[in-house]
């Protein structure tokens, strides 16, 4: 496979190793720019190697990251964020010391220009209006719908190129859920490139133009979403 015209991320025989325990065995996926690719799999599947892979958060042993025809697989995380790669782990990211204030201030720092920085901050405000009644609050005192709210303004006060997603919704109560895929949509809305990392399999799936099933590691099937579903109720429930 070769990084390709309109696709916005490419993965190429990536392998991911933690010590003598191989994580990804020579995954390969395409996500052709602007859409949303929905990874899915088991426990244990490598679905978040593969997201802190891309992020720039977790190890490459072997293989190749091209986001917008640009091999992005030796930068570092911050030079993969100033250049719009968005990375939201599982269990939110936010700095729990600093107020929702710093801790934005803290992220468009490093991904958006000085000039740009007030936009951006008025824009997470508007898109999250309790953020701005939280403002001065320690995020580490948010609800974890209110955490993960504020994981998800950061990235979308300045869109980026790409937003890896692992788990936004884990432990989240339906309405914030909710709240978390409405942002997701309007990120998708604006152009963004997604890959989603997401244990809601029939939520992803609706938000998502194609999907990918990993086990063990490994590729097992990638398709359209329209496709998926048997695929998914296969794996999942053995028929």
């Amino acid at each position: 496979m070769t990084a390709t015209a309109g696709a916005g991320l490419v993965v190429e025989g990536l392998e991911v190793s933690y010590g003598d325990v191989r994580a990804l065995h020579g995954v390969d996926i395409t996500v052709p720019a602007g859409s949303v690719t929905a990874v899915l799999g088991a426990n244990g599947a490598g679905k978040s190697s593969l997201a802190a892979a891309i992020g720039g958060a977790g190890p490459v042993d072997r293989g190749r990251i091209v986001v917008d025809g640009e091999d992005v697989t030796r930068w570092p995380a911050y030079r993969r964020a100033r250049a719009g790669v968005a990375y939201v782990p599982e269990g939110r990211g936010v700095f729990p010391h600093l107020t929702v204030l710093d801790n934005l201030r803290a992220m468009l720092r490093r991904a958006v220009p000085a000039a740009d920085r007030a936009d951006a901050l008025a824009r997470a405000m508007d898109t999250f209006p309790v953020l701005h009644e939280r403002r001065r609050q320690a995020a580490g005192t948010l609800s974890g719908g209110e955490q993960q709210m504020l994981a998800l303004a950061r990235v979308l006060a300045a869109p980026p190129r790409l937003l890896v997603a692992d788990e936004m919704s884990l432990g989240l109560a339906p309405r914030m859920v909710d709240v978390v895929f409405d942002g997701l949509r309007r990120a998708e809305d604006e152009g963004v490139t997604i890959l989603l990392v997401e244990q809601y399999v029939e939520r992803a799936l609706d938000l998502a133009d194609e999907a990918v099933l990993l086990r063990h590691g490994e590729v097992a099937w990638a398709g359209p979403v329209g496709d998926a579903r048997a695929e998914v109720r296969s794996s999942y429930l053995g028929g």
